[in-house]
């Protein structure tokens, strides 16, 4: 039996018919809802190239960008059907197109901006639909203690290295897969006994330990994507000769040991005599150490002396084990904080809270301990941070695998471990906070401070957090509510009042003129509202029209932008955006949507397509319809708005004959264009015939039936026909007009930010702070009314930490739209003075001034960015840049850049002899 190429193979046999777009749209949703509901590990997903994936949503009338588990939006926008898509495409995700048996993923492609995962049925589905290709499957695994779910979209990658020849090859396993599928695989593509086969962790190419056969998964021991493994072969009962053997040349035994410690121990504790702490035990199992030759390249647990001030280098690099340069942004400016790496410089075992169910059993600080300790006596010989990764990645499995993360994000999570794992109270009290009831802010404000201290007390408390006032304001009884709530950091918003430019081309709905395109310029943050009176204001709009905005699609009528409070911010710069001039009585009016299509028996050479493609073409119109009864209204319709592109030489009149139009005359101009009298009286229209090959289309896009005069039709707000060109249409119509819509924004090379582009930090802390109504997501229940209110919300510092954390919020989210803000920020590096900011009375009282001696910077976009730091050594009063493994010097003038994301601020104590904005001598810093 022959299968058509749509059809589809059920499991008795029997062949699926071709479905419509509203059916696959269903059973898309349908077997998506069932998979999300059966999450489990080993289930497979497929990648999927977003590109035709977005092509396949708007064929079946959905809202591009909600892919396979999203909820579609409420109100989404509406959509006109679109060309069934070809076969699916996944070239542009793999290296080399789509050939080779195993094709390997692009490092640099994104989830949601390249592709799309689906599972299994879906694929099978869409398949079995389309074809195409390659296939590109992949398992699904679980992340961390917690388990979480996630698709293992790049596999751990690594190059062995056979010492028998010095030969390399890939091998490509789960992080999950164990150390004895990694022998099982090795052995078989080396054509080796696993006997006789050991396999090295050969991180950076140096021997670090030997890899034992067990069930240890290959994340657990620290291997991470595309490293070096080194496999040795045993030869007549001897390994290589130098490596594992003891000082008499027997070989040693391969005997599971604990990995080497400081002699400190990791958290200043106690050692027994071999150098393992009995404070600790070790989790890391099924590798041997064997006195790595790399020592210092390794996040590991080995012996060192004391360290003392003398011997603190603090100038060491991180090296990028991957994607990793937002966690050694992070972690450089948390090293470089005087009393964290001062706190984990000295003994803090007995601080370590292994019961606290919200902590990491204190494995989280004594990993980070470790590092800090590696980071400051290293010298400036860079450290692999492999043994922290792997703990984060076990404790907070979203910043697993290698692609790029947010360092904020990380940095939150790190300061909420470490205070976990470091609280001091270790059965938190249960406290029931009371209401102000106009007590004073004083009384109220202490009172809420012992509350939290009575349940967090950790060094991370100590330094960190601070507190602000929060007044809620009822807009129906006036009730307030003032709270103090702790704070770790402030997320400060950029109140940028940077524009943007947006080119609308704008069509004459009457067809007096021809369309225009205004390029306008508007907030970056404003709406469809302003864009509409900047196009109003640039094209002279009349004041009996309004302006439709649509975007544009592959010739189509893609979404009307009817909303004037949508923000701008959904309309990105590489869409095609129009606009119809219309009367405002409008919504009496019915609305006619004309999209062109070439006709079946045009050839038309200019634009190479065959007559059999029929395809869809130049942009679509809007017009109007006055009491609309037949055909002959819309033929009429037609003719009126392509007025203004009819050739020169065949401008005419127009008259009404039986309820239709018809030609009576020619331009009596002379030149190329002028045509005959007889050609003239060839354009006189048929009476029993309309001028244009008209067909309408039924509410699903599909059915199109053709119309003549006599056509009865029922019209609704909105009706839908196709114009079939022909060659008469291209005779009498100057198609060019309709082609080619410029973007809304034509990218160019990047322009520096001007000075006048620049915001101060304080009016970034002024927009955090101003008072503002809550949005409708975040309503507050108001105790007076007993009911959920849009309630007004004004903050205000309290108490300010000793270590002063803003992030700057250059990052915007939503379900259309991720967008970076490059504003550059203004930011004092020292006598930055908070006092007139904080409320309390303390502000009279204490220091509120503060020096900057951290930043982490992210550059470049939101795909392929880059973090660094900048941090200060204290006791050099020097800048240095640290780029991943590089640190190099750097003076004070260059670290104020538009790339500052996370700024990091210590307390001065006492009074500054310096001006605002100077350097100042003769005070202690914290």
């Amino acid at each position: 039996m022959t299968i058509p190429d749509s059809g589809y193979m059920m499991e008795n046999g029997s062949i699926e018919l071709p479905c419509t777009p509203e059916e696959e749209k269903r059973i898309v949703l349908e077997l998506s809802r069932r998979a999300e509901s059966n999450l489990r590990e080993g289930n497979v997903y497929y990648v999927v190239s977003a590109r035709w994936y977005k092509g396949w949503q708007k064929y079946t009338g959905q809202p591009v960008g909600v892919f396979t588990f999203d909820e579609p939006p409420t109100e989404a926008p509406t959509s006109s059907a679109a060309d069934r898509p070809g076969p699916i495409d996944n070239s542009d995700l793999v290296f080399n197109g789509s050939d080779g048996a195993d094709p390997q993923l692009l490092r640099t492609v994104e989830e949601g901006r390249h592709y799309v995962l689906v599972p299994k049925d879906v694929w099978e589905r869409l398949y079995a639909w389309y074809k195409g290709g390659p296939v590109l499957a992949r398992k699904m695994i679980s992340a961390g203690d917690s388990k979480q779910f996630h698709v293992e979209v790049f596999p751990l990658c690594l190059t062995l290295v056979d010492a028998r020849d010095n030969s390399q090859s890939v091998v490509r396993l789960s992080k999950k897969a164990s150390l004895h599928e990694l022998y099982k695989t090795v052995c078989r593509l080396k054509g080796v006994e696993s006997e006789k086969a050991r396999i090295w962790d050969y991180f950076n190419k140096q021997k670090q330990t030997v890899l034992v056969v067990s069930n240890q998964t290959l994340e657990e021991s620290s291997l991470q994507m595309d490293q070096h493994i080194l496999l040795e072969v045993q030869i007549d009962g001897f390994w290589p000769s130098g490596f594992g053997m003891d000082s008499t040349g027997n070989d040693l035994a391969l005997v599971p040991v604990e990995p080497l410690r400081s002699s400190v121990t990791i958290a200043g504790g106690p050692t027994l005599s071999n150098g393992y702490s009995s404070s600790y035990s070790s989790n890391i199992y099924g590798v041997i150490n064997l006195s790595s030759t790399n020592g210092d390249m390794e996040d590991g647990y080995e012996s060192s002396r004391p360290m003392t001030r003398v011997d603190r280098g603090g100038l060491a690099g991180l090296q990028n084990l991957g994607n990793t340069c937002f966690m050694n942004s992070a972690i450089q400016c948390l090293v470089h904080t005087p009393p964290i790496f001062e706190y984990f410089l000295e003994d803090y075992s007995s601080e370590i809270n292994r019961q606290n169910p919200l902590g990491m059993h204190g494995e989280l600080a004594l990993a980070f301990g470790e590092l800090l300790r590696k980071l400051w006596s290293s010298g400036r010989t860079p450290v692999a941070p492999r043994a922290f990764k792997t703990k984060l990645a076990r404790f907070a499995p979203q910043f697993s695998g290698y692609n790029q993360h947010d360092s904020q994000e990380l940095l939150a999570f790190l300061l909420d471990g470490l205070h976990e794992d470091l609280n001091r109270v270790k059965q938190k009290p249960y406290i029931e906070t009371k209401d102000s009831d106009g007590r004073p802010d004083e009384e109220v404000a202490d009172e809420y401070w012992r509350y939290h201290k009575a349940r967090n007390d950790s060094i991370i408390v100590d330094v960190c957090q601070g507190q602000y006032k929060s007044t809620l304001v009822c807009p129906v009884c006036n009730k307030i509510s003032i709270t103090f709530d702790p704070f770790m950091y402030l997320s400060l918003p950029l109140p940028s009042t940077a524009t943007r430019t947006m080119t609308v081309t704008v069509f004459y709905g009457d067809g007096i003129g021809l369309p225009i395109p205004y390029t306008v310029t508007v907030l970056k943050h404003g709406c469809c509202k302003d864009l509409i009176q900047a196009l109003g204001a640039a094209c002279c709009l009349r004041t009996d029209e309004y302006l439709l905005l649509a975007e544009v699609y592959e010739h189509r009528i893609y979404r009307y932008l009817e909303n004037p409070s949508e923000v701008l911010g959904t309309i990105k710069d590489d869409e095609h955006i129009v606009a119809f001039r219309l009367p405002k009585n409008g919504a009496e009016l019915t609305r006619l949507e004309i999209a062109h299509r070439i006709g079946e028996n045009l050839h038309f050479s200019s634009d190479n397509l065959r007559a059999s493609e029929r395809k869809l073409f130049l942009t679509p119109l809007i017009t109007f319809l006055e009491d609309p009864q037949s055909g002959a209204d819309i033929d009429l319709a037609v003719h009126r708005i392509l007025s203004p592109l009819r050739k020169k030489g065949y401008s005419s009149s127009i008259s009404i004959r039986n309820g239709r139009e018809s030609t009576n005359g020619c331009s009596s101009q002379l030149g190329p264009g002028t045509q005959s009298a007889e050609n003239c009286e060839s354009e006189e229209m048929s009476i029993n015939s309309l001028s244009f090959h008209l067909c309408i289309m039924e509410d699903s896009g599909l059915s199109r039936r053709r119309i003549s005069k006599e056509t009865v039709i029922k019209f609704g707000r909105v009706v839908k026909v196709m114009l079939d060109w022909t060659e008469r249409e291209f005779d009498l119509y100057d198609a060019s007009y309709l082609k080619d819509l410029p973007e809304v924004h034509k990218t160019g090379l990047t322009v520096k930010k001007t000075k006048q582009e620049a915001i101060s930090l304080f009016s970034c802390l002024d927009a955090f702070l101003k008072e503002e109504p809550l949005g409708p997501d975040d309503m507050w229940y108001c105790p007076r009314c007993k009911e959920h209110r849009q309630a007004s919300k004004k903050l205000d510092l309290w108490r300010l930490p000793d270590i002063l954390v803003f992030h700057l919020k250059r990052f915007s989210y939503s379900r259309w739209l991720k967008n970076k803000l490059d504003t550059f920020v203004n930011f004092p590096t020292c006598n930055l003075d908070l006092s007139n900011y904080v409320k309390s009375n303390e502000a009279s009282e204490g220091s509120h001034v503060y020096e900057l001696y951290a930043i982490s910077n992210h550059y470049g976009g939101l795909g392929g960015g880059h973090y660094s730091a900048y941090c200060k050594l204290i006791d050099d009063n020097r800048w240095y840049h640290f780029d991943d493994a590089h640190v190099s010097p750097v003076s004070e003038d260059e670290i104020k850049t538009s790339a500052a994301y996370v700024l990091f601020y210590r307390r001065v104590r006492g009074k500054p002899n310096g001006a605002v904005g100077e350097p100042s001598h003769g005070y202690r810093a914290f």
